[in-house]
């Protein structure tokens, strides 16, 4: 299908990506390869104007904060917040004091506010341990958050993961779909922390050494080192929008569909993996309050053409976003000593 201007989330009018990295040498050891992302629906008030949204967990060895209630109501009222495992609570309070700032009645005369945070675990680089993500790391992600171009790969919530063995992280792609003059785009952003070298499936991949595992052979006595350099399963965060106007049950729809892009890239889906997806979509907002108790909006028909477009355009923008990841990161040092090295392909993925 047809890529958006940017190939990414942001072809998606009003979507906007920020991101915070934290990158350094700590006390002995310890080293802090981490950071946020924040992905913002759109320039308005989230709170006051919220957008449609749906969730899908493949997999839930995770620890996102939000998305009962965005299932329960079929809303998104913040940004969509990424990190590390061990920083979704900070995260989540530096997000709710920037929404704080802007509502001064959340939590006074209106309602209490739902913040979305997803995480994976970068423990095999970062000193997670050590917590350094910060909440006004969170508020400066939404701050810095930027429509068109911006960073990939090893920035933001993706400086310490890895992807089938190489460096991974932030990652994004789009496709659109036309109909009888009518245009409509899906973008994906994912934040890339899954898989063993020996699944990948892209063009051209040169799976990269195996860490040693770790269970040892029978009679065997393994050093300290081969077990610290087990890594964890890993995760993924998917994050699907479109100004296509769905509704939640039809984003709950586009987020399983993503599922089929991750598993184009060979990915088996581990016991210890977190593969969630978030879906939103700009085509239409949900004010908050008010006394009029019902809402006019355009809805698609789920039988049309076009939802097929925008199925296939989830699936091809997810898979792509993935091998962002990997083609945009680069050689990262982390936590003792440790070293994760950018993906090598013997001949261009994307041909």
């Amino acid at each position: 299908m047809k890529k958006g201007t940017f190939n990414a989330i942001t072809d998606i009018e009003g979507v906007a990506v920020g991101h915070v990295t934290l990158d350094g040498p700590l006390d002995g050891e310890d080293y802090r390869c981490t950071g946020v992302t924040a992905i913002l629906p759109h320039a308005g008030n989230l709170f006051k104007e919220k957008v449609p949204a749906a969730s899908f967990v493949l997999n839930g060895f995770g620890k996102t904060a939000g998305l009962i209630q965005v299932e329960e109501l079929g809303v998104l009222e913040s940004p969509v917040m990424l990190t590390n495992t061990f920083s979704v609570g900070a995260v989540l309070e530096g997000t709710l004091r920037h929404m704080l700032s802007e509502n001064p009645e959340i939590g006074d005369s209106s309602s209490s506010l739902n913040v979305v945070v997803g995480e994976c675990n970068d423990s095999f680089l970062n000193s997670m341990r050590r917590m350094e993500v910060r909440p006004e790391h969170a508020e400066q992600a939404i701050r810095s958050a930027t429509g068109g171009e911006f960073a990939q790969g090893a920035t933001g919530a993706g400086k310490g993961m890895i992807c089938y063995g190489a460096k991974g992280g932030i990652g994004s792609s789009s496709r659109t779909a036309e109909h009888a003059g009518r245009r409509f785009t899906v973008g994906t952003l994912v934040l890339t922390n899954f898989g063993r070298g020996n699944e990948c499936r892209f063009p051209g991949w040169v799976a990269p050494e195996e860490p040693a595992p770790e269970t040892p052979v029978a009679g065997s006595d393994p050093s300290a080192s081969d077990r610290d350099e087990k890594r964890p399963d890993g995760s993924v965060i998917i994050v699907v929008a479109t100004d296509a106007p769905l509704d939640s049950r039809q984003l709950g729809r586009l987020a399983k569909r993503a599922s089929i892009g991750l598993g184009r890239t060979g990915t088996h889906i581990h016991n210890g993996s977190g593969d969630i997806i978030i879906a939103f979509s700009t085509g239409y907002t949900v004010p908050h309050g008010g006394d009029d108790p019902l809402i006019v909006r355009e809805t698609f028909k789920d039988d049309h053409p076009l939802m097929n477009d925008l199925f296939q355009a989830a699936i091809e923008s997810t898979e792509e976003a993935i091998l962002q990841s990997l083609l945009h990161a680069e050689d990262t040092r982390g936590r003792k000593g440790r070293s994760v090295k950018k993906a090598d392909f013997e001949t261009d993925p994307l041909g």
